[in-house]
C-alpha cells in the first residue's frame, strides 16, 4: 500500500467563496436541476428574498418585484437599501451584515450573514445595486470574484436593493427554474406577510387573510368538513380544518421561513390540537383519529431562531426569546385557550369536527384486524422476497437516518425483473433503492384504504416506503415511477398515480413523486453515441454524425443495459415531478381518468393519447394535474 504523506503542504485555508463552492450542500442543501422544489436554485432565490421580506416586516417597502428570464433572476425591493459604503462587503464577506444586532432585526429569518454571499459564490454572474436617498452603488461579480466596482452616482429611483444573479451552470447542471415551484414559494411569502404585494413576472400575488387564504388556495373549499378556523395572536397565527382525504396536511413556518421538515413548532401544534379537542369533547380520542384528514397551518415568530441546517427547513429546540417560554409551551397555551374558546362559541363547526373524528375512529377500528394481519404478512414477506433492494443508507441498525441525509435518497418503482435488474446493477447502492412490481397493480379508484392492506402488492409497497402511519416516516425523499415507454407502461404509471393520489395525496403535494424519464432513442456510429429524449433530439443527433448512424428505439427499461443506465440515474438523471396544482379536485381527476369510460373520456383519449409507431414525444409523460372545468393533464401521456 502506497504511503500517503501528511505534511504542512497538505494543510489549506480556503477563502469564503472557495469553501462555499467546494461544499455548497452546507449552505443551500442539495443541488439538483430544478425538478424538486427544494433544489438549490430555489434556495438561492429564497436567500435573496428573505432580506427583502425582513425589510417589509420592519415597515420598509410594500412591494417586491421578481423576474425570471432565460435562467437569470432579478429581485427588486423598496426597502431602505444597503448602506452604500457596505454594498460590496455585505455580499462578499462572511459574517458581515446588519442582522447581528437583535434590536434591528429582532425576528429575522437569516442571522448568520451567509445567505447572499452563498448566492454570489454560486452564481456565474451576480450583480447588486443599492439605492438610498438619491444615490446608488453597483457591484458586479463572477463566481464570487468582483469584476466591476462601480462608483457611487446620483439617481432618481426609489430606495431599495436590486439583485440579479445567474446560477453557475458548472455547479447546477442542466438547471431549469419551474415557475410552479417559484410561485408556490412566493405565495407563502404573501400569506405570511398580509398586505405585501409580490410581482412575479407580471403576476400579482397578494393576501389579505394570511394562513386562511393559504388553506383556501391549497384546497377545494367545498370539500372541507367545516369552515377554516383562523386564529391570530402576538407572534403566532394558525389555520385549521378537516377534509375527506387520508393522512395529514400541514404547512409550518418560522419567521416567514417555510419549514418543510417541521420541527418543534409543528410538533407542538399537533400535540396542542389533540389535547385541546380531547378537553373540548371530554373524551380521550386516539390522536390518529383527531389528526386523520386534518389540514393545518402554523406560523410563529421567535427571536434568533435555531434551525438544524443552513437551509432552515427544520426548527430545533427553541425558546420564544431569551426569557420567554419554549415554543412548545407557547403554542400549547395559545391553542388551548383560543381554539377551545372558538369551538365552544361555534357549535356547528364543533359538531362537524366531532363527526369527522368519530368517522375516523370507526374506520380505524374497522380495518384494525385486517391491518394487523397485513403487517404480519409484510414482515414475513420482507424476509423472503426480493421486491425491495434497499439502499445502504438505511442499513443503520435501527438508527434514524438524519433528515439531511434522507434528502439524497431515491426509490425506483419498476415493473418486471428485467427493468428492476438493470436499475439495481447500475444504481448508487448508497442512496438508491429499487422496488419491483409484479404485474399491473390494482386500480384503487373508489376503494377504501382497507384494500391497501388486503392487496399484497400495495401493502408491500406502502411498507417499503414506510408511509403506513405517517408521511413523516417516509424513507425516501424521491419516489420515482419507472415504467416502460409503451402502452402497458403508461397504464401501470396511471395505476400507481391513482394509488398515491387516492391514499397518500400528501406524498404528491409535498413534492416527493416523480416520473423517470429515460431516453427514447440511441443514435450512434463507431465514434460517438447520443441518447435522445425526443424526436427533435434524435434528428439533431443524426445531423451531427457522418454517414448512416445506427438508431435504437428503447421501448422497455429492460432493453437498456446496466452500463448504459449508469448514465441515466446519476447526476444527469431526468425526472419529471408530479405537480398537484392548487385547488385540484382529486376525486374529479380520478373519476375522469380511472372511472367509468364516459364519452368525454373517450374523446380525451382519442385526442391526447395517440401513440405513434415511432413513439416520439407523445409517449413521454409530463404529469401536471391542474384544476379546470374538465380535469386536464398538461403534457403528453
Amino acid at each position: 500500500m502506497t504511503e500517503v504523506k501528511y505534511t504542512e503542504d497538505n494543510i489549506r485555508s480556503l477563502d469564503w467563496k472557495e469553501h462555499i463552492r467546494m461544499r455548497p450542500g452546507m449552505y443551500i442543501g442539495k443541488l439538483g436541476d430544478g425538478s424538486s422544489q427544494d433544489d438549490g436554485i430555489y434556495i438561492l432565490i429564497k436567500e435573496v428574498i428573505d432580506n427583502s421580506i425582513d425589510e417589509y416586516f420592519m415597515g420598509h417597502g410594500k412591494t417586491i418585484h421578481i423576474t425570471i428570464e432565460d435562467g437569470s433572476v432579478t429581485i427588486r425591493d423598496y426597502g431602505r437599501g444597503i448602506p452604500l459604503g457596505k454594498v460590496v462587503d455585505c455580499v462578499s464577506k462572511i459574517n458581515t451584515g446588519g442582522k447581528y444586532d437583535s434590536k434591528a432585526f429582532k425576528k429575522s429569518v437569516g442571522l448568520n450573514g451567509v445567505g447572499t454571499k452563498a448566492v454570489n459564490a454560486l452564481s456565474g454572474y451576480f450583480k447588486v445595486q443599492s439605492v438610498r436617498e438619491g444615490k446608488t452603488k453597483v457591484a458586479e461579480f463572477s463566481h464570487g470574484e468582483i469584476t466591476k466596482d462601480h462608483k457611487i452616482t446620483k439617481v432618481s429611483d426609489e430606495n431599495g436593493t436590486i439583485v440579479t444573479f445567474t446560477p453557475d451552470s458548472t455547479i447546477f447542471k442542466h438547471y431549469r427554474f419551474r415557475s410552479e415551484f417559484v410561485e408556490n414559494m412566493l405565495w407563502n411569502y404573501a400569506y405570511l406577510n398580509a398586505g405585501l404585494k409580490i410581482n412575479f413576472n407580471g403576476k400579482i400575488l397578494y393576501s389579505r387573510n394570511g394562513l386562511k387564504d393559504l388553506l383556501e388556495r391549497k384546497n377545494d373549499v367545498e370539500s372541507l368538513r367545516y369552515p377554516i378556523i383562523h386564529l391570530q395572536g402576538e407572534d403566532i397565527e394558525i389555520a385549521l380544518t378537516h377534509g375527506n382525504q387520508y393522512g395529514e396536511e400541514y404547512y409550518s413556518f418560522v419567521n416567514g421561513q417555510n419549514t418543510t421538515m417541521g420541527g418543534t413548532h409543528l410538533a407542538g401544534f399537533r400535540e396542542a390540537v389533540v389535547k385541546t379537542i380531547r378537553e373540548v369533547f371530554n373524551k380521550n380520542y386516539d390522536a390518529k383519529d383527531i389528526q386523520t384528514s386534518i389540514i393545518g397551518a402554523v406560523s410563529v415568530r421567535v427571536e434568533e431562531p435555531v434551525f438544524e441546517s443552513q437551509t432552515k427547513t427544520k426548527l430545533g429546540s427553541q425558546n420564544m426569546g431569551p426569557d420567554g417560554p419554549t415554543v412548545r409551551t407557547f403554542i400549547l397555551d395559545f391553542i388551548k385557550k383560543n381554539l377551545g374558546n372558538y369551538l365552544h362559541k361555534h357549535k356547528e363547526t364543533a359538531d362537524a369536527l366531532h363527526r369527522r373524528i368519530q368517522q375516523s375512529e370507526r374506520e380505524r377500528k374497522e380495518i384494525a384486524g385486517i391491518k394487523k394481519l397485513a403487517n404480519q404478512r409484510a414482515r414475513k414477506a420482507n424476509i423472503h422476497n426480493k421486491k425491495l433492494r434497499d439502499c445502504r443508507l438505511h442499513y443503520t441498525d435501527g438508527r434514524k437516518v438524519a433528515d439531511e441525509d434522507k434528502l439524497s435518497t431515491t426509490i425506483f418503482i419498476t415493473e418486471g425483473d428485467s427493468a428492476s435488474g438493470s436499475i439495481t446493477k447500475a444504481r448508487n447502492v448508497q442512496t438508491q433503492a429499487v422496488f419491483s412490481l409484479r404485474g399491473k397493480p390494482l386500480n384503487c379508484f373508489g376503494l377504501t384504504k382497507k384494500i391497501v392492506y388486503q392487496n399484497e402488492e400495495l401493502n408491500l409497497l406502502q411498507h417499503a416506503l414506510n408511509i403506513e402511519d405517517s408521511m413523516d416516516d417516509l424513507r425516501y425523499n424521491r419516489v420515482v415511477i419507472a415504467t416502460d415507454a409503451d402502452v402497458d407502461g403508461m397504464h401501470i404509471r396511471l395505476l400507481l398515480l391513482t394509488f398515491f393520489l387516492q391514499f397518500f395525496p400528501d406524498l404528491v403535494r409535498n413534492g416527493h413523486l416523480y416520473i423517470f424519464d429515460t431516453p427514447l432513442f440511441r443514435v450512434r456510429d463507431k465514434k460517438q453515441t447520443f441518447y435522445c429524449y425526443s424526436e427533435q433530439e434524435k434528428q439533431e443527433a443524426i445531423s451531427k454524425l457522418r454517414g448512416k448512424p445506427e438508431i435504437t428505439r428503447f421501448k422497455g427499461l429492460g432493453e437498456i443495459s446496466p452500463n448504459e443506465f449508469e448514465d441515466f440515474i446519476g447526476e444527469d438523471i431526468h425526472l419529471e415531478p408530479v405537480i398537484l396544482q392548487e385547488k385540484t379536485k382529486i376525486d374529479d381527476i380520478l373519476s375522469y381518468y380511472m372511472g367509468k369510460n364516459t364519452p368525454d373520456r373517450q374523446r380525451f383519449i382519442i385526442d391526447n393519447l395517440k401513440v405513434e409507431v415511432d413513439a416520439i414525444d407523445e409517449e413521454k409523460a409530463v404529469i401536471d394535474l391542474e384544476t379546470t372545468d374538465v380535469p386536464e393533464v398538461t403534457g403528453e401521456v
